[in-house]
């Protein structure tokens, strides 16, 4: 008998050690976002890697602020940019779940402003003709960037920096203008479009958009880092961002896409968020949870498998090869280039200054890449992200 238990002991102590991650692959991921620092491509970066029950690295290297001195801390907070995008997306899930709008729902329904808006014809030396589209904007084509619609004209075009319009006013302005294509026929990046579903959360729920995240995304998951609007607090833990000079040096950016000035009016839904890695793992978690964590549910389980699954058919997206789009997230369909160690299914979102986002259910694995820089060539694709994949996937693939 003795014999036989001391196998089985044997046994199962090697399977636990099968099941662990190799921990070389996960404590090499410092030392490979150093090596961007000490090239100056990075100033520094934070990574969080996961499963659905936790954390599994966490690390914080470089700095924050060159010029200061400033080291890069686990807690150190970051513009997301366009991260934004797939939580704007949860919080109409939320109300699709409550019987409230659907993402079948024409955009008119909940936005009367968007009634009859025609869509660009011909282009003449007189101008452009204007035609009714076979159908209307569907809430649907908003969630997945088929809508068509135009970007933010000249006046408006400078919101993201200025802050100087409501949501109320920007989606108006996004109604106004002519449909560039067929609704549901192309895709084509929308930030307007995401900006209009935050002002529908706004009117369906009666609520303004950001205290209705807070409200029902935020506060639930104690995501205490993760705001529109930094106190005076968070704004001293927020990264600089960088760009190069023509030396090739890394200098601070000016805030050209996205700013953060005093007493602003408008959110941003489409890319509006500043956050932590601690907190964005917890929205990720949430999502491999399929809508729950720690036992309080955010969205559905049928919610989560619709945002997570290609709705865009066979359409070319963005923004690297084999992509597809769900509602908000972008979704891999053929691994490929940097999406070579994921799983088809695996889904996430990237952010303009380099930040990165991607959640391979199949793998039970999430990686968080935090950094701020600009002037990538494709931050989907960086060397920055491919290199956390490749060390975190290699660790806890199944």
């Amino acid at each position: 008998m003795r014999p036989l238990f001391l196998a089985l002991l044997a046994g199962a102590f090697a399977a636990s050690l099968a099941a662990a991650p190799p921990a070389e692959n996960l404590d090499a991921i410092p030392a490979r976002m150093q090596k961007f620092v000490e090239s100056d491509d990075l100033a520094g970066a934070v990574c969080v890697v996961g499963r659905r029950d936790g954390v599994v690295h966490e690390s914080a290297v470089g700095f924050r602020d060159l010029a200061a001195r400033a080291h890069m801390q686990k807690d150190t907070l970051f513009r997301i940019a366009s991260m934004t995008k797939p939580v704007t997306a949860i919080g109409i899930m939320i109300l699709a779940d409550e019987g409230k709008l659907s993402p079948d729902d024409d955009v008119a329904k909940h936005l009367p402003e968007f009634t009859g808006q025609m869509l660009a014809g011909e282009k003449t030396a007189d101008g452009v003709t204007l035609k009714k589209p076979i159908r209307p904007v569907k809430l649907r084509d908003l969630l997945t960037h088929t809508a068509g619609l135009a970007n933010y004209p000249a006046g408006v075009s400078d919101v993201y920096t200025k802050r100087n319009r409501t949501l109320a006013e920007t989606t108006l302005a996004t109604a106004l203008q002519p449909l560039q294509f067929e609704p549901g026929t192309k895709w084509s990046y929308s930030n307007p479009g995401i900006d209009a579903l935050g002002r529908v959360i706004e009117v369906v729920s009666g609520q303004s958009y950001e205290a209705f995240m807070q409200k029902r995304i935020f506060d639930p998951l104690a995501m205490t880092d993760t705001t529109y609007y930094p106190t005076k607090e968070q704004f001293a833990r927020l990264a600089v961002t960088y760009g190069k000079d023509k030396s090739g040096k890394l200098v601070a950016a000016a805030n050209t896409l996205l700013d953060l000035p005093p007493n602003p009016k408008h959110p941003v839904p489409a890319g509006g968020l500043v956050s932590s890695g601690a907190d964005l793992a917890k929205f990720y978690r949430m999502m491999l949870n399929k809508g729950e964590l720690n036992g309080k549910r955010i969205v559905s389980e049928k919610a989560v498998e619709e945002m997570t699954k290609v709705q865009t058919g066979d359409i070319k997206t963005g923004f690297v090869e084999g992509m597809g789009f769900g509602y908000g997230f972008a979704v891999v369909r053929e691994p490929k280039g940097v999406t070579s160690v994921l799983s088809p299914g695996t889904f996430g979102h990237g952010g303009a200054f380099g930040t990165q986002g991607w959640i391979d259910p199949v793998q039970d694995v999430f990686c968080v890449l935090l950094i701020q820089r600009t002037g990538l060539a494709n931050g989907d694709a960086s060397p920055m992200r491919q290199a956390l994949q490749e060390l975190a996937v290699g660790a806890l693939k199944k």
